[in-house]
């Protein structure tokens, strides 16, 4: 049975896409170079589960959930935090909880699930991360570092890499929680716009970024400064002739990726716009300056592909740098040399990262709910007006996604989709 959210949210979610200034329309035409989502138009977006989660009595002073659902396929589990100190592990098909895991703080960290050890890595407001057994959700260690933790840690040949919310990078041996190495800055003093970067892993090098506008490359495994200093703070200030903007932070963790002249380093400075960084040394491959404001980066790639009607010629790979920005709307960003390829301004108040989708991009509000576009032009889709507010990026893998919304309640969502045109 389909959820009512569907329906009811129809009305609602027109005042949203007015406010979207002329986005697009509910349905968007096939075209020849459309992505796979498009090449059967008439798909609907929809709630097949709703359960609300968030225990009320433990609630403890934070009116949104954050961070993002993992989702364990093979074994169809979905691990989420909330803001009354937990961690859940939920089952994908009935959303009943298998286990939850209480620590001494809100938590709005996306875990990290381990396939190999069926292990769970999550960070809390409590300032330790945490390893569990994904099973039942059995402590296996708590490393405190400090400070609050809420980006995703991320694993590579038995060390596991996660930062903080005092500009701290920490390399842990995964199997015991003992560290290896630690590298730290000192706060920029002043207020900061959105927490700050996590971790990123490159062929040899992880990356972050820090809360002066600091971006860094560190040496996997004893954590050596493998870049000179690269400053987003001073090209901010000196493409503003001089004036110092109010905000210099870095907080997007940054995208390891591939363009034609190397590896790059994707990130954004919250004041300077977006760039490319060579990820060898650091040095600037390129810069969008018009795009400001931005909280998270996402590469988005489709392999090259038929269409889904079995006519007409291949549709070649495409590849689109997105940026959300709550100040300046939803970019894509050609990776190659980061001219702007469509831009849309969005409701009022915060987005999510967008996430890809069955070919489309998934994109959570904090005020109208969710909405789905296509990543070539940025058109909208479809939508769903969920009766409040979502904080928390959505998770996808094939045609669901899951996402919570701040009031505690954990959707499924799904794509349906129309049979293959026969003949």
């Amino acid at each position: 049975m389909r959820s009512t959210s569907r329906v009811a949210g129809v009305a609602l979610l027109g005042l949203g896409l007015a406010l979207l200034g002329g986005c697009g329309n509910l349905g968007v035409a096939a075209a020849p170079d459309a992505p796979l989502w498009l090449h059967h138009p008439g798909s609907a977006l929809g709630i097949t589960m709703r359960r609300d989660l968030t225990a009320e009595t433990r609630k403890v002073g934070e009116a949104y959930e954050r961070g993002r659902p993992e989702i364990d396929v093979e074994h169809r589990r979905i691990f989420v935090g909330s803001s009354d100190h937990g961690l859940y592990a939920v089952r994908a098909d009935t959303s009943d909880v298998l286990w939850r895991f209480e620590t001494l703080g809100p938590v709005q960290s996306e875990p990290h699930y381990d396939a190999v050890s069926d292990t769970v890595y999550f960070g809390s407001n409590d300032g330790a991360l945490y390893k569990v057994r994904a099973s039942d959700g059995k402590l296996l260690y708590r490393f405190m570092t400090n400070a609050e933790v809420t980006r995703r840690p991320v694993l590579r040949d038995g060390v596991v890499y996660v930062t903080n919310a005092n500009d701290t990078l920490i390399a842990l041996d995964a199997a015991t929680g003992a560290m290896r190495w630690h590298q730290h800055r000192t706060p920029a003093f002043g207020m900061e716009i959105s927490g700050y970067a996590g971790p990123a892993l490159g062929r040899d090098k992880v990356y972050t970024a820090f809360s002066d506008g600091v971006v860094m490359a560190y040496d996997l495994k004893n954590g050596s400064e493998q870049w000179a200093l690269v400053d987003l703070a001073a090209e901010a200030e000196q493409s503003a002739g001089g004036q110092t903007p109010k905000y210099l932070d870095t907080d997007t963790t940054p995208v390891f990726g591939r363009i034609a002249s190397g590896d790059v380093v994707f990130v954004a400075g919250y004041a300077g716009g977006v760039f490319a960084l060579d990820a060898e040394n650091g040095t600037r491959a390129w810069v969008n300056e018009a795009a400001v404001g931005v909280t998270e980066l996402v590469l988005w790639n489709q392999p090259a592909h038929q269409p889904r009607s079995g006519g007409g010629p291949v549709v070649p790979e495409r590849k689109v740098l997105l940026a959300s920005s709550g100040m300046t709307g939803l970019w894509a960003i050609d990776p190659e040399d980061g001219r702007t390829i469509w831009r849309r301004e969005l409701p009022d108040g915060g987005i999510s990262a967008p996430v890809p989708f069955a070919g489309a991009l998934l994109v959570t509000t904090t005020r109208y709910g969710i909405f789905l576009f296509s990543p070539l032009d940025g058109a909208v889709i479809d939508g769903i007006e969920t009766g409040g507010g979502i904080a928390m990026t959505p998770a996808a893998h094939g045609r669901r996604a899951f996402v919570m919304t701040n009031g505690g309640a954990l959707l499924s969502l799904d794509v349906e989709t129309p049979p293959v045109p026969k003949g």
